[in-house]
């Protein structure tokens, strides 16, 4: 894409938010403007680059600080990055904000636990809500919400297409991808 930039939207947010379906939009939108972004899943980072790491808050610090770590490779050299993982402390996404400076856009899909668990087909959270699986985030493992993310997507009252929509156009007016040309 002409003009394109790297940078990273840091999509934070409780399992079942929406960050993998809203980054998966805004790829297909990116990618159809001749975008050349990644996309850094949590779940696929962990299975490839964290694999036999677990859910301790050192394991957890460890993976986001890796996702980071490729995200300020790959947008320092101009390749726009999108991150869809947990990433549930603070002072981990601080971290990966000092190293990226203004590259780094935290993107928070909000959605509380009880719409998360209802939203969810796996069944993790009715297994977190018995016990069943310990060190879950927002269950029994904490999340952070962002105090000043740059960009709130609330998926209660907005669906994945209108989110995906509205960081497009955030992005446009921050001049981080062109603005799309008007077909007739």
């Amino acid at each position: 894409m002409a003009g394109e930039k790297g940078f990273t939207l840091w999509f934070t947010g409780l399992s079942g938010a929406g960050k993998t379906t809203i980054s998966g939009l805004l790829e297909t939108e990116l990618r159809a403007r001749g975008s050349k972004l990644e996309i850094l899943d949590g779940d696929i980072v962990r299975e490839n680059l964290s694999k036999g790491l677990g859910f301790s808050k050192e394991d957890r610090d460890t993976n986001i600080r890796r996702i980071a770590f490729v995200a300020d490779l790959l947008s320092r050299n101009g390749v726009p990055v999108i991150t869809a993982a947990i990433s549930p402390y603070a002072e981990i996404r601080d971290e990966a904000h000092e190293l990226m400076g203004d590259r780094f856009i935290e993107v928070y899909v909000k959605a509380s636990v009880d719409t998360c668990a209802e939203r969810d087909v796996k069944g993790l959270y009715a297994k977190a809500f018995a016990g069943e699986i310990k060190e879950f985030t927002g269950v029994s493992d904490p999340y952070e919400i962002p105090e000043n993310p740059a960009w709130v997507c609330d998926t209660e009252n907005e669906s994945p297409e209108e989110s995906a929509q509205k960081l497009v156009e955030y992005l446009e007016q921050r001049g981080l991808i062109p603005v799309a040309a008007v077909t007739a």
